[in-house]
């Protein structure tokens, strides 16, 4: 029997590894001697991940909760290390599978090696090239102990073959987040504010900004939202809100009649808003990817990102973080000049199929 011991860590890490358990179980289930264990590091406490989450999008509970969370950069890596290296001892597996760019996937990549365990990385190989990102640092130091790579795209096998990969490892797969959202789109969920606040198709502007050089910095913070509601007419404008950063909002004062600070929404909810909206505003990087699979226009307030397959071939613009570069977008958004998009290659739901493809061939 082959076993898979797989990580996350937060909240989108779930989303990437559902699809994989599901095809695991379902070759498992067929005669195929693979099995695997769900460790959940506990990395990032999240009050909406309850039992309604695993049921909601049909992931099963992890085996264990490390309970990792709180601390510095280095404190919680060190927390992850030393729990997960207990429960690796206590539970060996012939493959640590990890995935993104989390603190997590980063610890457990260093903590299976030192055990020496191989380790797969899912979403390897993407790159900003900002290393005051935490995530960058996450990613090149896990690619750089990384057994076998799983990318997203030609230019995340582009980024590993210039750091000395050899291609036998590489397999380009396609994006495990987006078998998710394939799976969980006819099951978008009419959160209780589109009646409360009447929204109505193609008719509101969806707003996620959760990264410190937009939030920390309160006049930053403070003329983007300025800049935004100045330039989006009269639509209502749907911000569902981190505690952390609703309290940095109170505390400026930044309240208008348009801007809705809502509280943060299940997977099902959110993207049922973000579906039927006209455009999202965000500095997230895994909404880019889901924008542009479902078409929907979005501005990246970022002055980089580590999915560009979303700008040349999807609905993302690259805004900055400038305040003032916001206005000319929302002008090309408002005159039905934005990009339609296209396909990403192998972003197709089947990713899952994939990965685990190539996990039975490495069991034989």
């Amino acid at each position: 029997m082959y076993k898979v011991t797989i990580v996350a860590g937060a909240r989108p890490n779930f989303m990437k590894i559902a699809p994989i358990i599901h095809e695991i179980e379902r070759v498992k289930a067929e005669g195929a001697q693979i099995d695997f264990r769900l460790v959940h590091t506990g990395q990032h406490y999240d009050k909406n991940m309850s039992g309604s989450f695993f049921e909601q999008l049909q992931i099963p509970k992890p085996h264990v909760n490390l309970e990792s969370s709180g601390g510095s950069q280095a404190e919680q890596t060190a927390s992850i290390m030393i729990r997960f290296e207990q429960d690796l001892i206590e539970n060996p597996a012939d493959l640590v599978l990890v995935v993104g760019d989390v603190t997590s996937t980063m610890a457990c990549a260093i903590t299976a090696q030192k055990l020496n365990v191989k380790v797969a990385h899912v979403e390897a190989g993407i790159r900003s090239g900002d290393w005051t990102m935490p995530e960058e640092i996450n990613r090149m130091v896990t690619d750089s102990i990384t057994n076998y790579f799983f990318t997203t795209s030609e230019l995340a096998n582009d980024n590993l073959k210039k750091s000395g990969v050899s291609d036998d490892k590489i397999y380009y797969v396609g994006n495990t987040m987006i078998d998710t959202l394939v799976k969980q789109r006819p099951n978008f969920l009419q959160p209780s504010i589109w009646d409360e606040l009447n929204l109505s198709k193609k008719n509101y502007i969806v707003m996620t900004l959760h990264r410190p050089a937009n939030v920390d910095e309160e006049h930053v913070l403070k003329e983007l939202i300025d800049e935004i509601v100045q330039n989006t007419k009269d639509l209502p404008l749907i911000f569902p809100v981190h505690p952390r950063t609703a309290k940095i909002l109170d505390r400026l004062g930044i309240n208008h009649a348009r801007l809705h600070k809502v509280p943060p929404l299940s997977y099902l909810e959110f993207n049922y808003l973000v579906e039927h909206s006209k455009a999202v505003i965000t500095d997230s990087g895994g909404i880019t990817e889901e924008t542009t699979v479902m078409r929907v226009p979005c501005l990246t307030l970022r002055d980089n990102t580590e999915r560009p397959e979303t700008i040349s071939l999807g609905t993302n613009e690259l805004v900055g973080t400038n305040p003032k570069n916001i206005k000319p977008f929302l002008d090309k958004l408002f005159s039905d000049d934005w990009k339609k998009g296209s396909d990403i290659p192998l972003w197709d739901g089947r990713t899952a199929h994939r990965i685990v493809d190539e996990l039975l061939k490495l069991s034989d």
